[in-house]
C-alpha cells in the first residue's frame, strides 16, 4: 500500500533515476534535492527513510550520508 504523504509528494511522476544519483557528490544530487526543497511532504519522506533505513538515493532532500549524520545526532541526543 503506497503511503498517504507519497500521493502529495513534489516528485510524483517524476523519473525515479534523478533520486539515486551514481555518486553521493552534493553535485549529482543537487537535482534531486532541488525537487524535495519545496515539497509538502520532505518531512514525511526523510522520516520514512530513516525509519526504513533507506540506503540509497534522495529521500526528503537528503542524500544517505546525511541520513547517516540525522541517525548519529539523534543517538546522541536521546
Amino acid at each position: 500500500m503506497v503511503a498517504t504523504w507519497r500521493k502529495r509528494a513534489a516528485c510524483r511522476g517524476i523519473d525515479v533515476e534523478i533520486f539515486y544519483p551514481v555518486t553521493e557528490d552534493d553535485a549529482d544530487a543537487a537535482e534531486a534535492k532541488a525537487i524535495c526543497e519545496d515539497c509538502p511532504v520532505r518531512h514525511a519522506c526523510l522520516e520514512h527513510a530513516l525509519a526504513n533505513r533507506e540506503r540509497e538515493g534522495v529521500w526528503g532532500g537528503t542524500t544517505e550520508r546525511e541520513r547517516r549524520r540525522i541517525v548519529r545526532q539523534r543517538r546522541k541526543s536521546a
